[in-house]
């Protein structure tokens, strides 16, 4: 019995590593946060093993019954949309629970959206701090404020209709000139990255109305 987290291509199909389709292939299971969107992957590199949903709607009520499987002795991979289950995506109930009951997980290495955001930005990456996407109502103020006074690089996600919001918070909360970079559909075929100032992203994207998904990465406050 084990479980199995395997990360999928954050855009481009062929960002799936050889060792990934051989674990699902060879699984009993394939957890999918869409069964839709995962069909498509699994149909690109002909993999045949059965596909059930488990997203953040269904995660609380599925975990038990899955634990139950992998201790009748069944192999399971856990999948999300893109990237690294886990990261912003369902997956921690479920580990958290396989590990009480002595069963064995294991986090492939793969795709995932923050580091070649992080990497490409120009900002510094010695050491950073991943927000993920930030709180919609309740706390939102608290993460802005907090970000305000981080002094290493931060990695946010957002959507596009809510990004130009996401900027203006931003920029209320801390000074105009702090560098940011925001990256665009990352491994797609028309994936952009926007590099400058926090007041020029903000102007920029009201311009440019946001399409596809974003990673921001946003400096650290300056020790000036």
């Amino acid at each position: 019995m084990a479980l199995y987290l395997v990360p999928t291509p954050i855009g481009n199909l062929g960002d799936l590593t050889y060792r990934a389709v051989e674990v699902l292939k060879k699984v009993d299971l394939i957890l999918a946060e869409d069964t839709r969107t995962s069909s498509r992957l699994m149909q690109h590199y002909a993999v045949a093993t059965p596909l059930k949903s488990f997203h953040m709607h269904n995660e609380h009520q599925k975990v038990d019954g899955v634990v139950a499987l992998l201790k009748q002795g069944q192999e399971i991979a856990l999948i999300s949309d893109a990237g690294t289950p886990g990261i912003s995506d369902p997956g921690f109930l479920l580990v958290r629970a396989a590990l009480a009951e002595a069963i064995e997980v294991e986090c492939l290495p793969g795709a995932t959206a923050l580091i070649p955001a992080l990497v490409q930005s120009g900002l510094p990456s010695d050491r950073f701090h991943f927000e993920g996407f930030l709180p919609p109502k309740k706390g939102r103020v608290a993460r802005l404020e907090f970000l305000a006074d981080n002094p290493h690089t931060a990695i946010l996600y957002e959507s596009p209709h809510k990004l130009c919001k996401t900027l203006s918070q931003l920029l209320a909360h801390m000074e105009p000139e702090r560098p940011i970079s925001i990256s665009r559909e990352l491994s797609k075929l028309y994936a952009t990255t926007f590099r400058g100032s926090l007041a020029e992203a903000v102007l920029f994207f009201e311009a440019n109305p946001p399409k596809g998904e974003f990673v921001i990465c946003l400096a650290g406050k300056s020790k000036k």
